[in-house]
């Protein structure tokens, strides 16, 4: 007897130790949260507001959520960062969502590296602390006292039942999006008009814009993005009389701060053109169709956001919470 309650002891006293091992979870932070990786409407100070309300250390996990051939995650240095530079990248990913785990300690610097977006402010930076692994462990459950037998009167102790709960089968948030779009839709897109040239008059005339627009399938819930410098364009979205009149007497909409983000709500042709005197003229207008097929009400980034798991989640052994472990061990002991 003595000799089996000692193996039990050494055994749970080791369980114990490897469950207070992995309680401290790693954080997977989505950047942006529900706005995504994307221009942000409100300048740099969107991100860099995100990062000061988090708090991140090694083994974390950052989480870009962004429209696949829209955007990218280049990861610099602090010059490189500064200047919106990204011809010397230290890391690329165009996959989406991009998942990049935060090894080391100190300032991260990241952007976007398609030409115009992080001067429009699609740029963060987050500060690593040292993982502090082991100062959030939750104390072990004090054990219950052994009780002492006499050899005389101590009864032969009744085997105890106990039933292990059930493993959870909920995914890991952060790791998949908890719901995925249906096979007929896809997520909205995000569109840079004019990619890296942008909203201004074009070189080649009214083609251009065209040009850019052909092969590309827009639909309901997509986004253009209209990249021009504040105060010498804006984006007036207009009948098609007067897209092909070039006039803006009755514009539908108007919108002078850049980079504008316009969300196609309805299907059918979208006419948009500068109101600028003499710039529709000289070919800076745009027409595009939109399809109402299979789109998806979009988040604000445009993709789908994987929920953040909370920093203080309890751990977990296989599934089993590590209350209830420590209440089978504590059962064996009695």
């Amino acid at each position: 007897m003595a000799v089996s309650r000692s193996k039990t002891l050494a055994f749970a006293a080791i369980a114990i130790a490897a469950l207070l091992h992995s309680s401290v979870a790693q954080t997977t932070h989505t950047v942006g949260g529900n706005t995504g990786w994307t221009i942000p409407q409100g300048g740099d100070s969107v991100y860099s507001n995100w990062a000061s309300g988090n708090s991140f250390s090694v083994g974390d996990i950052l989480v870009f959520n962004f429209a696949a051939g829209a955007h990218d995650v280049t990861q610099v240095n602090k010059a490189d960062y500064d200047s919106c530079s990204a011809s010397n990248p230290m890391m690329t990913s165009t996959n989406t969502p991009a998942r990049i785990t935060l090894n080391t300690s100190g300032e991260h610097y990241f952007i976007c590296g398609v030409p115009g977006h992080c001067s429009a402010g699609q740029k963060v930076t987050v500060n690593v602390l040292a993982s502090t692994t082991g100062s959030s462990s939750p104390s072990p459950a004090p054990m219950a006292p052994r009780r002492a037998l006499t050899p005389a009167s101590a009864p032969s102790p009744a085997p105890t039942t106990v039933s292990a709960p059930t493993p959870s089968t909920s995914p890991v948030a952060g790791d998949v999006p908890l719901s995925a779009p249906s096979p007929s839709a896809r997520t909205p897109m995000t569109y840079t008009v004019g990619d890296s040239f942008g909203w201004n008059i074009p070189t080649s005339g009214a083609s251009q814009f065209q040009n850019w627009a052909a092969g590309k399938d827009f639909m309901v819930g997509d986004i253009l993005v209209f990249n021009y410098t504040a105060g010498a364009h804006n984006v007036a979205e207009v009948t098609s009389d007067a897209f092909t009149a070039c006039t803006t007497a009755n514009p539908i909409s108007l919108d002078s701060n850049p980079p504008s983000r316009i969300t196609l709500t309805s299907a059918g042709e979208h006419f948009y053109l500068c109101a600028i005197p003499g710039h529709c003229s000289a070919g800076q207008q745009l027409s595009i169709n939109v399809s109402g097929a299979g789109s998806t009400s979009p988040s604000p980034s445009g993709s789908t956001t994987p929920s953040s798991p909370s920093p203080t989640a309890a751990a977990t052994v296989g599934g089993v919470s590590a209350t209830a472990f420590l209440s089978v061990v504590a059962a064996l002991l009695l």
